[in-house]
């Protein structure tokens, strides 16, 4: 294998790697790119070597994974992009119907730990495709929007609705950090193949580096296609978003496995492992 298969979920989120996959980061890389939902299916199914993942995966698939040092996608309280949008205050949900986007699956475990553990709430979930231009269904009582469409919503709030940011509920209900997508590796990959491992452990970690020594680049490359101004998304790309996968937010990683278990949410709390790689 000279060319390793690296999935790319290309939210703005990651918008620094993004710049730099486009600008000479990707060379020697295969990148798919693709929403969370699928890459998670392909790099658990070995249809990829390396990829950004929603970080209840690994705990899903722990002992088939390991986790890239340095690099995630995480927030220390207000993400912006993981959105509840509903008809009444969170405090008054109990057993209503909530839709949840298909496209994650870190944010619906997100939800559930934090309104039943914060609220007492116990809902009636339901996974169904829904769009920021009508994001609560008729039946339903609450919605759950990820990545730019939640972003869109967070900047156009109807008075009539509730908006809740998972990342500072998460905070306020923890005091904990939150992360939200990790890199990972399938084992076998990086068992066997040390040297593309540690090309593409490089590639990403500088590649993170460099869009965000260019950041006004990289923000003024896609302004023209998205719905969003300067402002805003020079506010969340540093400092609402963060890429360092610290201590801290290993800890607070930890705890949101820790909850999830307790919820029977994942089968048993995975040991985190990292992957053998000279870190720069």
């Amino acid at each position: 294998m000279t060319c390793p298969r690296v999935g790319h979920i290309n939210f703005l989120n990651v918008l620094p790697l993004t710049w730099s996959y486009a600008h000479g980061a990707d060379q020697g890389l295969a990148i798919t790119r693709g929403v969370p939902a699928v890459l998670n299916n392909d790099i658990v199914n070995h249809r990829l070597d390396v990829s950004n993942v929603s970080s209840i995966i690994y705990a899903r698939d722990s002992e088939e994974l390991v986790v890239l040092p340095d690099v995630c996608v995480s927030s220390d309280g207000d993400v912006q992009s993981i959105l509840l949008v509903s008809r009444k205050p969170i405090g008054d949900l109990r057993d209503d119907k909530i839709i949840l986007t298909a496209k994650s699956a870190t944010s619906h475990c997100l939800l559930k730990i934090i309104l039943r553990g914060a609220y007492g709430a116990i809902p009636n979930y339901y996974v169904r495709h829904i769009t920021p231009e009508d994001p609560i269904p008729e039946d339903a009582a609450a919605s759950l929007l990820i990545g730019d469409d939640a972003l869109w919503l967070y900047h156009h709030q109807q008075p009539d609705l509730y908006y809740y940011d998972l990342g500072h509920e998460w905070k306020q209900m923890t005091g904990k950090k939150m992360v939200y997508a990790l890199w990972v590796a399938n084992k076998d990959f990086a068992a066997q193949n040390p040297a593309l491992l540690q090309l593409v452990y490089d590639r990403i970690h500088h590649a993170f580096q460099n869009g965000l020594a260019h950041k006004r680049e990289a923000i003024e490359s896609i302004l023209a296609g998205k719905p969003f101004t300067y402002e805003q998304l020079d506010d969340y790309l540093g400092p609402t978003i963060r890429w360092e996968l610290t201590e801290e937010y290993l800890d607070g990683l930890r705890t949101f496995y820790d909850l999830a278990h307790q919820m029977n949410l994942i089968e048993h709390i995975p040991t985190i492992k990292l992957a053998n790689v000279q870190r720069s």
